[in-house]
């Protein structure tokens, strides 16, 4: 049966089932079925027309629940994802670029001037996301990557020591706050594995996909919602 066909046969139930429930609530019906029974009935239609309007809709929550994104704060924890702001790599690198140019002040976190930990903080906050304030805090935030040639735009490059952070850009370059005298800007990484603690991501790297609810599982969705009708109504008529 193909959907189009399905979902006329709904129309068709909810039809007789809005029908059966003005004879319930009207009083006309009450002749076999008890005052539990009646009940019983009209909250069964009642959950039915309802489905019956969004036929989609269990198949579509199935299908959420089993692709959900691991984590939805906005906390950057440790050993998760922030996914809760929806922001990306990408946005972590655009956001960033906004702060070229701001001097470097120790302990600074506004465009008057930003140490390099206050400008990762401050890009995570533009974006929705928590982050911890100082070096070695940051870097445990987020979930480990492997190495260099594992790293996405976004990530973040902490050396060892843990005194400065930097945003990696992809193709070989990072941007951060350096020291003092300079200024917010884009270099080639001069970073190597061995010089590294640890590289961090934050958020993805890119937006998940959404799957696409198919036309099979909606039309198997919209045939157990009719087989659930008529059984409903055959139990009624044997009652």
């Amino acid at each position: 049966m193909s959907v189009d066909a399905v979902l006329s046969r709904i129309d068709e139930i909810r039809t007789r089932i809005d029908a059966l429930r003005s004879g319930v609530t009207g009083g006309t019906t009450t002749t076999t079925t008890g005052s539990s029974g009646a009940a019983s009935s009209t909250t069964f239609a009642d959950a039915l027309s309802s489905a019956a309007d969004d036929p989609l809709s269990a198949s579509t929550s199935a299908t959420s629940a089993a692709t959900a994104a691991p984590a939805t704060s906005v906390d950057a924890g440790k050993g998760t994802l922030a996914t809760g702001s929806g922001a990306t790599g990408a946005d972590v690198v655009a956001d960033a670029k906004k702060y070229l140019g701001v001097p470097y002040v120790f302990g600074g976190t506004t465009r008057s001037g930003m140490d390099c930990s206050g400008l990762v903080q401050t890009v995570f906050k533009d974006l929705g996301v928590t982050m911890p304030r100082v070096v070695p805090d940051q870097a445990d935030m987020g979930v480990p990557v492997a190495s260099l040639a594992d790293a996405k735009p976004g990530d973040l490059i902490v050396p060892k020591g843990e005194q400065h952070i930097v945003i990696y850009l992809g193709d070989g370059k990072v941007l951060h706050a350096p020291r003092p005298g300079k200024d917010v800007r884009i270099v080639d990484n001069w970073y190597k594995d061995s010089d590294i603690a640890t590289i961090r991501r934050i958020v993805p790297s890119e937006t998940p996909a959404t799957p696409a609810v198919s036309a099979g599982a909606a039309a198997s969705s919209a045939t157990d919602l009719q087989t659930a009708a008529l059984l409903s109504m055959m139990r009624g008529s044997a009652a």
